[in-house]
């Protein structure tokens, strides 16, 4: 059987509505076999977004590897002033976040992209969100942290999640390596939130010192 990042056709649809609440907002979306956390909404993106909602964010958003869209249309439900992109690998991913995103009215500010990591995605964005498919590997979830960086706009911002188990710490190290900069944001059962920012005056500046 295939992983929901390496999608099986043969995978037998049995559509599902999972309901969750985050930060008092309750959302209801429809998911599938053969997409990540088919059941409920996973600790990892509850995290995430009971961590980032409070943030704000505005503008463009990219949401990367998004499954069946809880964590990009969540942000398109709760912050107005958002656009969100919303991209995964797997095609029935994609078909149930646009089923979802016509099921809140959220097609006017959602784009649902088919896209291997950012073969197929323009940019620039002032945030980018990723809970990474850590069962991937580290050559795909590192291409994620790496195409970040390529696709923000100066000043932009990175969110990522992270089971400390699942290497967290290498993660962060690898982040700020690229990024320059790294913030612990939360801490909850394991699970680590970080932001990192896009600042090209502080390559200059470390390139001259």
């Amino acid at each position: 059987m295939g992983h929901y990042f390496d999608f099986d056709d043969s995978i037998k649809s049995q559509e599902r509505l999972i309901s969750y609440e985050i930060n008092g907002l309750k959302m209801s979306l429809i998911s599938d076999n053969g997409v990540f956390s088919k059941n409920e909404l996973d600790e990892g993106s509850r995290t995430l977004l009971k961590t980032i909602l409070p943030l704000g964010l505005k503008g463009k958003i990219l949401d990367l590897g998004a499954g069946y869209g809880p964590i990009g249309l969540t942000i398109a439900m709760s912050l107005p002033n958002t656009s969100v992109t919303l991209v995964d690998i797997n095609p029935r991913a994609v078909s149930l976040c646009q089923k979802n995103a016509d099921l809140h009215g959220l097609s006017q500010r959602v784009t649902c992209l088919q896209s291997d990591i950012f073969s197929s995605v323009e940019g620039p964005y002032d945030s980018i969100v990723v809970n990474p498919p850590i069962r991937a590997g580290k050559k795909v979830t590192y291409k994620m942290y790496e195409g970040a960086y390529q696709h923000l706009i100066d000043g932009g911002t990175f969110y990522f999640v992270i089971r400390k188990a699942q290497g967290a710490s290498s993660a962060s190290n690898y982040v700020k390596e690229i990024f320059g900069n790294i913030t612990l944001l939360a801490r909850h059962k394991g699970f680590h939130v970080y932001v990192a920012r896009k600042n090209t005056n502080q390559e200059k500046e470390s390139l001259n010192a």
